[in-house]
Parts: C-alpha cells; sequence; structure tokens
C-alpha cells in the first residue's frame, strides 16, 4: 500500500470538495416558466421539478413549497394584468399608451413581491444549507426576455481549518 498515493487522493478530495462533501463550482440551476401567460415576461407559474443536482442539498418537499409559494403570488396577480393589458389595448389610441401604466405597476409590484418572498426564504432556509435563490431576466431564443428563478450554490467557509 502506497501512503503517497492515499495522501493525494484525500489532498484531491479536499481540493475540489472543500471538505464539505459538495463541489465547490457548480453550475447555477436555472428554472424556467411554464405558464401559458406571459405578461413582461413573467410566466404565470413555474415548473415544479426537483432537479437532480439539488438531492443532497434540499429534501423535495421544501423545494416544491418554495415554488408552490412562488406560484401562488404569481397566479394572483397575472390575470389581473392581463385585464389590464386588453384594457389598455382597448383605450391605448385615446391615452396615447398611458393606458399601459397600470400594466407596468402591476408588473414591478408583482416582480417585487416575488425577489421579496425569495429572500425571505433565502434568509430563513436556503442560506444555511449553501443556496441563494433569485429571480432574474433570462434571454429566450429570439431577443425577448423572461424572468426566470435563478439557484446558485454559495460555498460554506470552514472556520475550523486554519490558514
Amino acid at each position: 500500500m502506497d501512503i503517497e498515493a492515499i495522501e493525494d487522493t484525500e489532498s484531491f478530495s479536499e481540493l475540489n470538495y472543500g471538505g464539505s462533501g459538495f463541489p465547490l463550482n457548480q453550475e447555477p440551476i436555472i428554472i424556467r416558466g411554464c405558464g401559458n401567460i406571459t405578461v413582461f415576461g413573467l410566466h404565470n407559474r413555474f415548473k415544479t421539478d426537483f432537479p437532480p443536482s439539488l438531492l443532497a442539498r434540499v429534501a423535495p418537499e421544501e423545494f416544491k413549497g418554495t415554488v408552490e409559494k412562488v406560484n401562488s403570488i404569481l397566479g394572483h396577480s397575472l390575470p389581473l394584468q392581463m385585464k389590464w393589458v386588453i384594457f389598455g389595448c382597448f383605450c391605448c389610441c385615446c391615452t396615447l399608451g398611458c393606458s399601459f401604466w397600470p400594466v407596468i405597476c402591476l408588473s414591478k409590484k408583482t416582480k417585487l413581491s416575488v425577489e421579496k418572498l425569495l429572500e425571505w426564504e433565502n434568509s430563513h432556509l436556503y442560506r444555511r444549507l449553501g443556496l441563494k435563490w433569485k429571480l432574474t431576466q433570462g434571454h429566450l431564443d429570439s431577443a425577448m426576455l423572461e424572468y426566470v428563478i435563478h439557484i446558485e450554490f454559495v460555498p460554506k467557509y470552514q472556520l475550523y481549518v486554519p490558514d
């Protein structure tokens, strides 16, 4: 048995995993919207399928619960936004486009409420698990933008390891 080979494999596992058991440089997970209504890039719901790369990090119930909370916020606000879009289309000529301002304001409010929910979930659950959820803009195949949920892996710092 070669002692040098054992030392090399131990140092290799510590370099790749940081001693925590999880790889340090993982690709972020992107959850795209799957709803049939999209207003200013916001879909009316997101996929609740559990990604396999979160298998050892988060319970599937916690993941599904967070996505369902986001979907409930979107489900309450987007039908109202669609009504304002239709109203804005009818009155666009008379108001010179100002009838779309309520839709823009409601869209910003919805986006902020989803971001606040994700920040609350981060601070109460996911930050301890080494994850960070946020709502970001993603590009579709064309020049269109859409909002996606972006899950980043935040490395845990080893406080008790000497420098």
